[in-house]
């Protein structure tokens, strides 16, 4: 009998851990991705809902700090530097905060994002960046906390916040045209001395093509002023390779002197060592 509980109560047990009950969440998760211009841009939060409550002034009190939504912090990331009201809002992730009025809206952002809700203890060397933006009255109240980044150009957007009867929008500037401009020239002026490394290195670890990884490693080595160890550790392993153990020698031992001056010791053991067994007869 004994032996028969306790059969049942492990099969009990590993049944209420594989048995795990889903309910929705009062507060739904959201994530909002969009491209501006050249720049992505997430938004990630949890969205409350009304639910016949007087929202502001009550539930979110005027004039106090505010997570701008539910549960843990809601959060926007930007690939590049945005401007926010003439100031720079450095690429990255934020924490989004406000501090909502009946006229306007503070908006924060908060290099701190793994809060549960407000920090226990605001610490101002954490703003990035803190504007204020007009409030505006909706006609139609909305039900559940809605955040968009809406009024798209190729330079700009607008991160819009709507919940009751508010509304505020936050322009951007994203860097679209410096973006732009840098791939283009990039590419008119041709690869760089680590474009033509990273394809030298890439055909000669696959053993794809050793011939052409050496004329890459060539081009690399003719763009690059400083002729770093690195390209011509690749460059000796290559000519070894293919057979040049003359060439690879003389090829480490311009390494080897780089290394010594870089004071690297790894390559320098490197390049002493190939340098040793390529002498071999």
């Amino acid at each position: 009998m004994k032996k028969i509980i306790v059969v049942l109560a492990v099969f009990m047990s590993q049944f209420a851990v594989q048995a795990q009950i889903k309910t929705p969440q009062a507060s739904p998760r959201a994530i909002v991705s969009q491209m501006v211009g050249l720049t992505e841009v997430e938004l990630n939060y949890s969205r409350p809902g009304a639910k016949g409550r007087p929202v502001f002034g009550n539930l979110v009190p005027f004039g106090k700090l505010w997570r701008t939504g539910a549960n843990e912090n809601t959060t926007i990331s930007f690939s590049d530097d945005v401007i926010i009201d003439g100031k720079t809002l450095k690429k990255g992730k934020y924490a989004l905060y406000s501090v909502p009025r009946i006229e306007s809206w503070d908006i924060i952002f908060y290099t701190a994002t793994d809060n549960w809700g407000l920090p226990q203890e605001f610490d101002e060397t954490k703003v990035a960046l803190r504007t204020t933006v007009k409030e505006e009255a909706l006609s139609k109240p909305v039900e559940s906390l809605t955040i968009n980044i809406s009024g798209l150009d190729t330079s700009s957007a607008y991160l819009e916040i709507f919940w009751e009867n508010s509304f505020v929008a936050l322009k951007f500037e994203v860097p679209t045209q410096k973006t732009a401009m840098a791939s283009i020239e990039k590419v008119l002026n041709g690869p760089s001395a680590n474009d033509y490394y990273s394809a030298a290195n890439f055909l000669f670890q696959t053993n794809t093509d050793i011939a052409k990884s050496l004329v890459y490693v060539n081009k690399s080595l003719e763009l690059s002023k400083d002729k770093p160890f690195w390209f011509l550790r690749l460059k000796s392993l290559i000519q070894a390779k293919q057979g040049d153990k003359s060439g690879a020698i003389e090829t480490a031992k311009l390494s080897l002197e780089a290394a010594e001056e870089a004071k690297n010791q790894d390559y320098v053991k490197m390049n002493r060592d190939s340098i040793a067994e390529w002498s071999k007869k």
